[in-house]
């Protein structure tokens, strides 16, 4: 990297550094009280923000190879930001990445102005060590065991990948961070207000996300659309557009779709070698819908076989087939949650041999009295079955109103009630994640357990009222009830 650029920052640089030799000569001139290092608990989790960019240290591309640069990046607490402090004695800290288990290291032991600093498998040594010290500020500033100077952002950038180096310590809001801890053994405490979603890039619109990991580690998602349209990735962040599961239409759920191939809601899990994907057909409105199953041993577009009706709804019923999901209890069971407003949320028994039902009994698990409650999703944790919906109303762009409410219970088929023991069948529900800003409706959610925790999907409107898809982590909280951070 060049270190030869030089900013309009850098005659501050130059001031600073008279002023430092200035005190060196006049030692009376410097304020009483020595600075001391801040509190650290080795046990938990830190995300460091940076005081001048408000942005947060970073293993750039979330890379896990000895060298990689550190960057500063736009906070959204992924385990490629998480640091923990390992003690070296002395009162100094090793800073090791929760995503690659490697440490911050000053390149070739540099003691120059402007080093690169990079991650690098742990070997304790004395420039992968260092001080923490307070500011008067509520800042820390973090300086090299080899080389005596600061952890600071290179020329007061503020940009996403400004690259981390080290320099003389000038006191600077570039040289001081924010401890933000996430709590023992890197379990996140609960923030005092909903985050933004986390940072996606590539090709992010979509409506009624739902992913599965696939066995190379990779992930693939699908969502409303033509034939139901699928995405890829590889790392969770970068998102590529992959067809759809039927690009030749779908002629079998045009009784439910007015002719059409817009199929919505998509269910996707790989499980026995297949990937399972239960789906809804139906107009805006009305009840007469079903959904259906289909199964593929790739899950690329047009690999998927449909397997056929599952369940319908028809007018004369009071619930609606859409919005499904597939959970496997904790013995093995399958069963299907489902519904839409009327009353509310449903649940049937499967047959794992066939994805089909198993028998005729329809349970009721949620509703708000004909309200909106829609979009379930079951996902155990713990001792508990955690049923998440979305309340309220969604496809309005802008003006939509979801918001994420969860309730849990022992038993796959309930009852489920809220932390304040209101039932979910009786309207209960606490509320997990809502609009913000320029955040609308955030909802339509799915839960995927992953290397680095659990991590939420869902779907939330951007001003321009498109629709785009959210990832954030979940965590949970002493009493065992989830959170978004």
């Amino acid at each position: 990297m060049d270190t030869s650029v030089r900013s309009p920052a850098w005659p501050c640089r130059v001031l600073a550094l008279a002023i430092l030799a200035l005190l060196a000569i006049c030692p009376s001139l410097v304020p009483a009280g020595p600075a001391h290092a801040a509190s650290i608990d080795t046990s938990a989790s830190y995300v460091l923000v940076n005081r001048n960019s408000g942005k947060a240290l970073d293993v750039y591309n979330k890379a896990t190879n000895d060298g990689a640069p550190l960057v500063q990046w736009a906070r959204n607490d992924g385990a490629n930001q998480q640091w923990q402090f390992v003690d070296s004695g002395g009162g100094y800290y090793r800073l090791m990445s929760r995503h690659s288990g490697k440490v911050v290291d000053i390149s070739g032991r540099s003691t120059a102005d402007g080093a690169d600093v990079i991650q690098y498998t742990d070997k304790n040594a004395t420039n992968q060590q260092f001080r923490v010290v307070d500011t008067d500020s509520g800042y820390i500033k973090l300086i090299n065991r080899n080389s005596g100077k600061a952890l600071e952002v290179w020329e007061w950038s503020t940009a996403d990948g400004g690259r981390i180096s080290q320099y003389t310590d000038l006191n600077g809001a570039n040289q001081q961070w924010q401890l933000v801890r996430l709590g023992g053994s890197g379990t996140p405490t609960p923030p005092v207000s909903y985050p933004n979603p986390g940072y996606v890039t590539g090709d992010v619109n979509a409506h009624d996300p739902e992913v599965t990991k696939k066995p190379d580690g990779t992930y693939l998602l699908a969502h409303t659309g033509n034939g139901i349209q699928l995405k890829t990735s590889t790392d969770r962040t970068t998102w590529h557009n992959a067809g759809a599961a039927f690009p030749g239409g779908a002629s079998w759920a045009h009784a439910y779709t007015n002719g059409g191939n817009d199929l919505w809601a998509p269910d996707i899990t790989y499980v026995n070698g297949r990937y399972y994907m239960y789906y809804s057909a139906s107009t805006f409105g009305s009840n007469h819908s079903g959904i259906f199953l289909a199964t593929s041993t790739t899950g690329a577009s047009g690999s998927w076989t449909n397997q056929g009706l599952v369940i319908e709804s028809n007018t004369s019923d009071n619930w609606n087939a859409i919005d499904p999901n597939l959970v496997i209890d904790d013995q093995g069971r399958w069963w299907l949650d489902f519904g839409s407003f009327w009353s509310g949320i449903k649940m049937v028994q499967l047959d794992p041999a066939t994805g089909k039902r198993l028998d005729g009994t329809i349970r009721s698990i949620s509703g708000r009295n004909g309200g909106a409650i829609e979009a379930p999703f079951i996902y155990r944790h713990g001792g508990y079955y955690y049923q998440f919906v979305s309340f309220d109303l969604c496809c309005r762009g802008a003006s939509s109103t979801y918001r994420i409410m969860v309730g849990r219970s022992t038993s796959i088929t309930g009852p489920y009630v809220d932390r304040n023991g209101t039932a979910m069948t009786s309207g209960g529900g606490t509320q997990v994640l809502a609009g913000h800003g320029s955040i609308h409706g955030p909802g339509h959610q799915a839960v995927l357990a992953d290397n680095d925790g659990d991590v939420l999907f869902y779907h939330w409107y951007a001003d321009d009222g498109s629709s785009r898809l959210g990832i954030n982590k979940l965590g949970w909280d002493g009493a065992g009830w989830p959170y978004v951070y």
